[in-house]
């Protein structure tokens, strides 16, 4: 008996001496997190993830306009300001009027632009304020002032796009460029349109207004869902539009160790995972999903239950997917930007590798015999 089991406790024992050596592995395993908590003295804070906590950490920055932007009327096409250009036509009653040429009684006055101070120039009539007033305004002060000259005079005044109201659009829209403020164009998602929309994926699109020095941020798709974002334009708005740039690490025993970017606005954590091809099943353990986060004092204080924290804390957090609801906190817990998602290996790995090492690669190991039998 002696004998017979000589072989098989060699084997056992060589596999021991190789399970206690440092064997490759992808991280740090589930004591060596633990050992870093504060309560170890160690400079983290290590949380088990519950419902309580998911409602705590639930929190994604807001995008959204100020007051400022969303109290803004809608610019009337009807009011010409500095840079606009216009478009004059004056009838004269008149074979020979004081305009218009021999063979006809009208006159057509394309591209009038409107300078800095507000005038424009019409001959026979002047400088006229234009900037201010409405074209039946301005026709009507226009034909004032060339009626003394010309009998019964009659003026048209078109507003015609000009650089007085304008929009730029930059980054993933159709078409980059300078566009006139019209009547079917005077809010932001009428102006996108205008602009050929957005060239990326619309969940992850944001929008940003720059006017003047303030600016503004949203979601593309919340112009949508919520029309208060819809705001009016005004002339000298600067529109960007970009891919959101939030993301995250995927670190340990898992099918993709890469950083990812965010694909939907909200990202769960269940989500995360599903994005960098789930768990390894022959060497994630699932009771081990760790979140590393620098936590604002406000939320940290919050999932603690302390108020005497300051600045931001290393944070930690722990799934275990093989709970009850652990699919489900997992599926409700946010991810958030930078956030470093990290899957140990389960215990039983590192045994599979000492035994690859001592049995020449017979894994897993059947029974003791087996081993015995190989040598």
């Amino acid at each position: 008996m002696s004998v017979r089991w000589a072989k098989p406790i060699a084997v056992l024992t060589a596999i021991a001496v190789v399970a206690s050596c440092t064997l490759p592995r992808t991280g740090p395993n589930k004591r060596e997190i633990f050992a870093g908590s504060v309560q170890k003295e160690g400079d983290a804070f290590i949380v088990a993830v519950n419902d309580r906590v998911t409602r705590a950490t639930a929190v994604v920055p807001a995008l959204g306009f100020s007051d400022s932007f969303k109290n803004a009327s809608q610019l009337t096409s009807d009011t010409i300001r500095p840079g606009d250009v216009l478009g004059l036509t004056v009838w004269e009653n008149v074979d020979d009027g004081l305009l218009a040429g021999e063979a006809t009684n009208s006159t057509i006055l394309e591209e009038v632009q409107v300078d800095s101070a507000g005038f424009i120039f019409v001959p026979y009539a002047g400088r006229v304020r234009a900037s201010g007033n409405t074209p039946n305004q301005l026709r009507e002060t226009i034909t004032t002032k060339l009626e003394d000259q010309t009998p019964d005079p009659q003026v048209q005044v078109r507003r015609l796009a000009g650089d007085g109201a304008t929009v730029s659009l930059t980054g993933a829209v159709g078409g980059q460029g300078v566009y006139p403020i019209e009547r079917p164009t005077r809010t932001l998602s009428s102006m996108l349109a205008k602009a050929g929309g957005v060239t990326i994926t619309p969940e992850i699109a944001q929008v940003t207004v720059i006017r003047g020095s303030q600016q503004g941020q949203v979601w593309f798709q919340d112009l949508y869902d919520n029309p208060k974002l819809d705001i009016s334009l005004r002339g000298g708005d600067r529109i960007l539009v970009e891919e959101d740039t939030r993301s995250y690490t995927a670190l340990g025993a898992t099918n993709s160790q890469a950083r990812v970017a965010f694909e939907t606005q909200d990202l769960s954590a269940l989500e995360a995972l599903a994005q960098i091809g789930g768990l390894l099943s022959t060497s994630s353990d699932p009771t081990g999903v760790f979140i590393f986060r620098n936590e604002p004092a406000e939320i940290a204080g919050q999932v603690l239950g302390r108020t005497d924290l300051e600045g931001a804390q290393r944070m930690v957090y722990v799934l275990n997917l093989t709970e009850p609801n652990g699919l489900f906190v997992a599926r409700d817990f946010v991810i958030r930007d930078e956030d470093t998602i990290y899957v140990t290996e389960a215990p039983y790995a590192q045994w599979t590798k000492a035994i690859s090492l001592v049995a020449g690669g017979l894994t897993p190991i059947a029974n003791v015999a087996t081993i015995s039998d190989s040598f």
